[in-house]
């Protein structure tokens, strides 16, 4: 097994709505190595979700810790959350959150021109990256102009253009037809054994869960490995 990159130590996430706390994950422990492709299984509503924005740094635990090496971001600032995740992790949603006035180019650049990034260096790897996904032809295009698997593919080239060591993809098939989806899951893997890049996914999708390595299904908030090799807390 590779290095560790995500260490996830006894977290968990409540929320309180109407009065009354609700427990989502209860003391989840597990590790992600680099260069790892995993899949986040479970029932709606088990905290699939909230793991992941945990993970990404979008949201913060409750209690616990998430190390990235040897960095514990749950105690970093909102203001430093925003610049590592920036440098360090790519996402992909289900919805594509692209900006409907902007061209497929201008959308795979936007991370870079935040991070201030050289206009001309940011371009270069932006349409190179189109190209990758099967794009070239379609950069000056708008979202609106793009189908379905089009947009996703946009969003993923988004998602690499600050070259992260983490990709982390919620539902990314969930809107898509299964031949368009299955395209859209080829290119992630794609990206992960070539680019080295770590996945994780999160998926209804067992066409993608077949063809992972590694499979953890959330149950009770906890976190329960199915296949592969890693470390988790049943």
């Amino acid at each position: 097994m590779n290095k560790p990159i995500i260490t996830v130590t006894n977290v968990f996430k409540q929320f309180e709505k109407a009065g009354t706390i609700i427990k989502v994950l209860n003391g989840m422990s597990f590790v992600v190595a680099e260069k790892e492709r995993i899949a986040v299984v479970g029932v709606s509503g088990t905290g699939k979700s909230t793991l992941l924005h945990i993970l990404g740094t979008l949201d913060r635990p409750t209690s616990g810790s998430v190390h990235y090496h040897n960095d514990d971001v749950t105690r970093k600032s909102d203001v430093e959350l925003s610049s590592f995740r920036n440098k360090n992790i790519g996402f992909v949603f289900q919805f594509h959150y692209l900006i409907q006035e902007f061209t497929a180019l201008e959308n795979v650049m936007i991370p870079g021109l935040i991070a201030g990034e050289k206009h001309s260096h940011i371009t270069k790897r932006a349409k190179k990256l189109l190209t990758d996904v099967g794009l070239s032809h379609r950069m000056s295009h708008k979202p609106p102009e793009l189908s379905g698997g089009e947009q996703q593919r946009v969003a993923i080239a988004r998602a690499l253009i600050m070259n992260p060591s983490v990709v982390f993809a919620d539902e990314p098939t969930g809107n898509l037809d299964p031949a368009t989806g299955e395209t859209v899951a080829g290119i992630l893997f794609e990206i992960n054994e070539k680019m080295g890049t770590t996945l994780v996914i999160v998926t209804h999708n067992y066409d993608i869960v077949e063809k992972v390595p590694r499979v953890i299904r959330i149950h009770n908030g906890q976190s329960i490995e199915e296949k592969g090799h890693g470390t988790s807390t049943h």
